[in-house]
């Protein structure tokens, strides 16, 4: 306490003690003026300092609630922003956003629909022109018994002429003129539409399923962990384009061969790449979920024709599956075999090749056939193009490839061989 305070409540004391005796020589009445003045500029300054810490704590408490507030809602945004939202769904509170969907169709009225097991709804997507509408239905009666969803891309723009088929109804008709299956998957088959689905056949129209089994194959593929996979070729039958994909009688599955596959290549129990294993041929691929997912982000949005794709596919199996290793997740399947009868639809007549047996052309009504006749008129020479446009893919899509792993540092082929290693 200072000195001045000190005698101002010493002057307040005396004043209030009539026994005091005065200690200097001033007047008491002078004295008792200048004791008051003092003890009410002392009163005053303890008030002032008094309230002034009360002002200045009440500020603090206030600035350090301000600040905890602030870098609460700065962690929570932070938090927030390291949450997977889907693009465009910021604004939306995530309880209310659905980010994936199916293929399945609603009633209009009644009781809501019971949504079927995940585990077990699996999509058969194929690419058809009515002159093969006999064969599309035998194959979508034995996967529909199976409990199938069924997408069919119509190619030659005909619908109408498929309603009298007992499915059809239960089908997802696609229509687009002279477009391929590759084109429909890119723009109808995204991966967030198609999540519902374990497996995702998408599937040429010329085959033979006499000797295939859908249930079978599905719990092969299951047992032996094949994220993509296909049912080998009878090789007796069919058009064979590549010697992986032709059956081996003696097993179940195979996931490489070992013979020369022309060109003086040779596969061999060392070879680890597409052609001789990791590979399935694009008529009738089987994906999986995950592998689709990365499968679909690969098919070029101008490159209807998918060539070149089916050598990449490994990377899908690695990068989505997360399996790792194209030469065990990627294989044929024996025991289910098919026919590929390798008709050219797309761009030209299939006069000059063997159609197969029982096929449904004569069952074309005349104005379907008039249909066709008329957009495909104008082709004289369609399928030649076809054949020559799928080349310039194939080397427009490596050469894409070749520049994308060239631009990306980021990127590690996990495929990539040691610098000593030699071709297959």
């Amino acid at each position: 306490m200072s000195s001045r305070a000190f005698r101002c409540i010493r002057c307040c004391l005396e004043i209030r003690d009539t026994r005091e005796i005065a200690l200097t020589v001033e007047p008491r009445r002078q004295r008792t003026f200048r004791c008051r003045v003092l003890c009410m500029l002392f009163l005053l300054s303890a008030g002032f300092f008094i309230g002034s810490a009360f002002v200045v704590t009440d500020y603090k408490e206030r600035f350090l609630s301000r600040g905890f507030t602030d870098a609460m809602q700065n962690t929570r945004l932070k938090t927030c922003e390291t949450q997977c939202r889907p693009q465009g769904s910021k604004s939306l509170p995530k309880g209310i956003v659905s980010k994936t969907s199916d293929l399945e169709m609603r009633t209009l009225w009644g009781p809501l629909d019971k949504k079927k097991s995940k585990s077990s709804m699996n999509l058969l997507a194929i690419a058809a022109g009515i002159k093969q509408k006999e064969s599309v239905n035998k194959i979508v009666t034995k996967f529909l018994s199976s409990d199938f969803v069924v997408m069919l891309f119509h190619y030659d723009g005909i619908v109408d002429d498929w309603r009298d088929l007992d499915w059809s109804d239960r089908a997802i008709h696609v229509s687009a003129v002279n477009q391929t299956k590759w084109w429909f998957a890119k723009r109808f088959l995204h991966p967030d539409i198609v999540s519902e689905y374990a497996y995702i056949f998408l599937w040429d129209e010329d085959l033979g399923i006499e000797n295939f089994n859908v249930g079978r194959y599905l719990k092969i593929i299951k047992e032996e962990g094949l994220e993509i996979s296909q049912p080998a070729l009878d090789p007796n039958i069919s058009e064979v384009h590549h010697h992986l994909t032709a059956r081996d009688s003696r097993s179940k599955v195979h996931r490489k061969i070992n013979k020369l596959i022309g060109g003086g290549r040779k596969c061999d129990a060392n070879s680890t790449e597409p052609p001789c294993t990791g590979w399935v041929e694009m008529m009738a691929p089987v994906f999986s979920r995950a592998s689709w997912h990365c499968a679909w982000h690969m098919i070029q949005n101008d490159l209807v024709h998918a060539w070149g794709l089916d050598f990449q596919l490994g990377y899908s199996n690695f990068l989505c599956a997360k399996q790792g290793d194209r030469t065990k997740n990627i294989g044929i399947v024996d025991s289910e075999y098919i026919i590929h009868y390798g008709l050219p639809t797309l761009g030209g007549s299939v006069a000059n090749k063997t159609e197969e047996p029982n096929q449904a052309t004569h069952d074309m009504s005349s104005h379907s056939s008039e249909k066709l006749e008329g957009s495909l008129s104008h082709q004289s020479d369609g399928r030649t193009g076809v054949r020559k446009r799928s080349f310039v893919e194939l080397e427009i899509f490596k050469n894409r490839w070749k520049k994308a792993v060239k631009e990306d540092y980021c990127w590690i082929d996990p495929y990539q061989k040691p610098h000593h290693q030699g071709k297959s």
